[in-house]
């Protein structure tokens, strides 16, 4: 069939292919630059990449053409994930040790990463409910349920739950690491242990608590914010702070949507492969607010 992925469509009439229009051209502009060929003793791009193993790691288990495009989807949403938590621990180290400027970098980068996994679901949602019905049966129980960086992700930002542990338990070495992200201060403790710091009272059961509770918001600590946002001359660094969590949280909340419309566009409200209610479970997940008071204070502003 003309134009499909095994028969290409021959270039129009009258039309040289690429490659012979302009040879002389691009030999000579590689001439010109000096760019270097010979990579037989050098380490080259794929090398530094390590290429061979990264492309080499998707293997499609069902005969259809479109469980490619569900692979790499989700390989790279992990590889992006593990960016955001090498960027958001680092982040979260720095507002322990006052060093605001750079947490806000590393912050800000995170919520542009975020932005990218946004937009990754435009790519998944071109796969239709039949296309992807063809692959199912063949993810068997697999699910993005199961993925231990959302989760270190998810506990780092404060939604703790004890009983996504579990998942991982049949992997030490991974339920070592999640179980850490769990017993850990989230982001926004860190950012109250700082505001206390700075001499802004924060109350005592939200500064020595369990930080494997999930968080409660309390009027001392929107308290506190409303004194930041009220003179943010004042307090320039820690309203820089408040609106790098504005920025995530805004971001981290259009991905849940974007994840929840995707599923449905695709699967409607079957369950999903992980034994979650599908749509259902993600609705449920769009109504967890990370940073309440960041959010009720302006209300009162």
């Amino acid at each position: 069939m003309t134009g499909c992925p095994m028969h290409p469509a021959p270039p129009p009439s009258g039309v040289s292919p690429a490659s012979t229009v302009t040879p002389a051209i691009g030999e000579r502009i590689v001439e010109e630059e000096r760019a270097q060929l010979d990579f037989s003793q050098r380490m080259s791009y794929g090398d530094y990449l390590q290429l061979d193993a990264i492309l080499r790691a998707q293997h499609p288990r069902s005969p259809d053409h479109n469980e490619m495009l569900f692979i790499v989807q989700h390989q790279t949403s992990e590889l992006w994930m593990k960016l955001m938590l090498h960027e958001l621990q680092a982040a979260m180290r720095c507002i322990h040790q006052d060093q605001l400027p750079d947490a806000f970098k590393m912050l800000a980068r995170v919520s542009k990463i975020m932005e990218q996994l946004v937009h990754a679901w435009d790519v998944l949602a071109t796969m239709t409910p039949p296309e992807y019905s063809a692959i199912r049966p063949y993810l068997a129980q697999s699910s993005g349920f199961q993925s231990w960086q959302y989760r270190c992700i998810e506990f780092s930002l404060g939604n703790k739950n004890a009983a996504m542990l579990q998942p991982h338990a049949h992997r030490a070495d991974v339920l070592a690491v999640v179980q850490a992200a769990y017993d850990a201060p989230s982001l926004y403790d860190e950012c109250l242990q700082l505001l206390a710091r700075r001499g802004l009272s924060i109350p005592a059961t939200h500064l020595q608590r369990d930080w494997r509770e999930p968080y409660s918001n309390h009027p001392q600590v929107e308290q506190a914010w409303l004194t930041v946002y009220r003179d943010p001359h004042a307090h320039w660094d820690l309203y820089q702070l408040g609106e790098e969590l504005t920025d995530l949280e805004d971001a981290f909340r259009l991905w849940r949507f974007r994840h929840m419309t995707t599923v449905e566009r695709v699967i409607g409200f079957k369950r999903g492969t992980g034994g979650t209610g599908g749509i259902s479970y993600l609705r449920k997940m769009l109504d967890v607010v990370l940073f309440p008071e960041i959010w009720s204070l302006r209300t009162q502003l």
